[in-house]
């Protein structure tokens, strides 16, 4: 059987041509190596070299051998460099599920410097809601995700890297633009878009609950899965949104962003991960999010975030948001 120790001594052997000098490159003795040669030689069913006493010259099979050779030690060593940069997070493929308000806060900054560190590694990006992403996960169809949290399922884990304050979007040419601040009980008279309650029932309530201590509760005549739609419907006039403030970085031409009077729940933006195959790509990832977070003011109100790990879930997220 040819090993690939045969064809090392063999290429030495052609490209000194002479045995004395291959083994001393070899760090061998001269004879085990003449041996190693004809037993690679009887192997192939063909001679290799020309010998004479004074000369070794490649026969025209060992020249079209030793071309051969060096194309697969080429393409070994480039395997072995493969599973290097592999093994250390630094090439391959993973696979991101984002809430669609990530995309105007913490998200871009992220991607720009894991692009910068990490170029041979190749994104794709699956906008997705946060009980889609939970799914993902947990099937192994996406490798992290950023969504929003508390998460309650103990085979993920993850780590809130921002929060910020709700604000009330309203059609620009509603009355209420010119307030500074909206004093809430002043919507009570207000058509409201919101999501769907399955989506997220734990803040749809706490939407309800917060107009409900102000006084009213909403009218809602339109629900939408998407933030984006949200913000266009109140463009278009149909009702008012209480929605996380980033979402004023999406420019929709129509609706002004105005804070509240009263003190409102924080949107979360966390980062998962399943816990039990964590790949080096993701791993190498989680890290970058944390340099970027840590580093960056990415949000109005960043969270300083816990060091993220794969057996330290974090379970206190205050509000739960759709994308």
């Amino acid at each position: 059987m040819i090993e690939l120790r045969h064809l090392r001594y063999f290429m030495a052997v052609a490209e000194e041509l002479h045995f004395g000098r291959a083994a001393e490159r070899l760090h061998m003795a001269q004879p085990p190596l003449s041996q190693q040669i004809r037993q690679l030689e009887d192997e192939l069913g063909f001679s290799l070299f020309h010998r004479t006493k004074r000369s070794v010259q490649l026969t025209e099979a060992g020249q079209a051998f030793l071309t051969e050779s060096q194309k697969l030690f080429k393409q070994f060593e480039q395997a072995i460099e493969t599973g290097r940069r592999v093994s250390r997070g630094e090439q391959g493929q993973l696979v991101i599920g984002f809430i669609s308000s990530a995309a105007y806060n913490v998200l871009p900054a992220i991607l720009r410097s894991f692009r910068s560190q990490v170029p041979q590694v190749r994104l794709e990006l699956h906008e997705m809601g946060t009980k889609e992403q939970l799914d993902g996960l947990r099937d192994g169809k996406i490798d992290v995700g950023f969504l929003r949290p508390p998460l309650e399922d103990k085979t993920l884990s993850c780590t809130t890297i921002m929060r910020e304050p709700m604000v009330v979007a309203l059609p620009e040419t509603h009355p209420l633009v010119e307030q500074p601040q909206i004093v809430l009980s002043s919507l009570a008279n207000e058509a409201f878009i919101l999501f769907p309650r399955l989506q997220s029932p734990r803040v749809y309530d706490q939407i309800i609950s917060l107009c409900q201590q102000a006084g009213f509760s909403p009218t809602v005549v339109q629900e939408a899965m998407q933030m984006q739609t949200i913000v266009s419907l109140v463009a278009g006039g149909i009702g008012i949104a209480i929605v996380p403030i980033s979402l004023n970085n999406l420019q929709r031409t129509g609706v002004v962003y105005k804070p509240l009077e009263q003190p409102t729940p924080y949107a979360e933006v966390a980062v998962a991960w399943r816990n039990q195959d964590l790949s080096a790509i993701a791993q190498r990832f989680l890290e970058i999010v944390e340099q970027v977070t840590a580093a960056e003011p990415v949000t109005i109100e960043p969270v300083t975030a816990e060091p993220i790990t794969a057996d330290k879930p974090d379970r206190n997220g205050p509000i739960d948001l759709p994308s």
